[in-house]
């Protein structure tokens, strides 16, 4: 059996490495094929090509990338109707994902086609709900209200829940991380989160990194972490030796996830990392700042009031949203401030929010990528 898997970005990579796992176990004879990053690579999937190529966000870096995404996008079709896989599986990145699918379905290839995370259409773009049905056979989702907006445009969809709860995070070891890095024992730690695509840290890391300059000069005690991944990782080293930072900057899952075990506080960009922050308890803040005519457009066609997944879920502003104008040293600094005294409103408030979002998102389950494998499995059983 050869399971084609597509995954256009970091967090999508994650949720592949999970799924190719849980396929494993079911079906221990599976090949996979197809586009990934380093942690589907580890797992046996030699990638098509490096996914940087397609971790790009907002129009003004979009456009000129352009040609490059729709030479990607046949030379993965291309591949697909070579290898004939037994079932097609993109996980998230809609955009990319979105338009493999139509060519494959326009291309006349008979190969069964799902995808694993829903497009936020409860955010924006409602009218993608009534035409999915047309590109892709099954639709996999990661919230529970989800399926409400597709099943009635005649696409079957099912709910598996969020990868979050099934995050390798939850039973690192902090201390593993403090003694590799002989981290002192009167120092805490505290996390600077830029994001995973190179406009984000470009747009970000700069006042991220101006915030942990003022709040080292209050508190001597912090030690400040930084966990990237290969994507970025050059443009990160490059910023902190621009700016001159003292920052342990760690690249592997490993560190990565006993980081977030060992931190205090983070300052993050907003994205899946902070639902893993907010399952494992640790305060955090999230910034972010687009180019101005993105956040315009998106101002103007969302239809939600928060932008961090923890808000939008408990509808409610938990944790502190600093975009755009927002985003300046100043309010960072000030946020980050609350989220270092453990008497402050705003840290009860986190904390007590982190618990109601662990109920909703059914901490203690069935893990999701173990029910996506099942249904992936009969849907090709079923085909069969």
């Amino acid at each position: 059996m050869l399971i084609y898997l597509i995954a256009g970005e970091p967090s999508g990579d994650m949720l592949g490495v999970r799924l190719m796992r849980a396929l494993k176990a079911e079906a221990p004879d599976v090949r996979f094929a197809g586009v990934g990053g380093e942690n589907m690579e580890k797992a046996g999937l030699k990638s098509l090509f490096d996914i940087t190529d397609l971790a790009i966000m907002g129009l003004a870096e979009v456009i000129p990338s352009i040609p490059k995404v729709l030479r990607r996008i046949r030379e993965t079709v291309a591949d697909i109707e070579a290898k004939k896989p037994d079932v097609v599986v993109t996980i998230d990145s809609w955009s990319f994902s979105a338009r493999v699918h139509k060519a494959l379905r326009k291309k006349g290839i008979k190969t069964l086609q799902m995808h694993y995370v829903a497009p936020q259409v409860w955010a924006w773009k409602k009218g993608r709900a009534k035409t999915m049905h047309k590109y892709i056979d099954r639709l996999l989702t990661l919230f529970p209200n989800e399926p409400a907006y597709f099943t009635p445009h005649g696409l079957k969809t099912d709910f598996v829940g969020h990868p979050v709860i099934e995050s390798s995070m939850i039973n690192a070891n902090p201390q593993d991380f403090l003694h590799k890095y002989n981290v002192p024992t009167d120092k805490k730690i505290a996390l600077i989160l830029p994001g995973s695509r190179h406009n984000e840290v470009a747009n970000l890391l700069p006042v991220f990194l101006e915030t942990a300059a003022a709040l080292k000069q209050n508190h001597p005690e912090l030690y400040f972490v930084l966990p990237t991944v290969k994507t970025v990782e050059n443009r990160v080293k490059n910023i902190l030796a621009e700016k001159g930072a003292e920052v342990l900057v760690v690249n592997t899952q490993e560190d990565r996830y006993a980081a977030a075990r060992a931190a205090k506080m983070a300052i993050a960009a907003s994205g899946t990392v902070a639902l893993e922050l907010a399952i494992v308890n640790v305060p955090h803040l999230i910034a972010y700042k687009a180019p101005k005519i993105t956040a315009w457009l998106v101002r103007h066609i969302s239809n939600i009031k928060y932008v961090n997944l923890t808000n939008i879920l408990l509808d409610k502003p938990i944790v502190p949203e600093l975009l755009q104008e927002d985003c300046t040293k100043e309010k960072l600094l000030a946020a980050a401030e609350d989220l270092l005294n453990e008497r402050s409103e705003l840290h009860k408030r986190e904390l007590n929010g982190f618990e109601d979002l662990r109920a909703a998102l059914g901490f203690g389950q069935e893990y999701p990528s173990q029910k996506a494998a099942e249904i992936i499995l009969q849907a090709i059983k079923e085909r069969a």
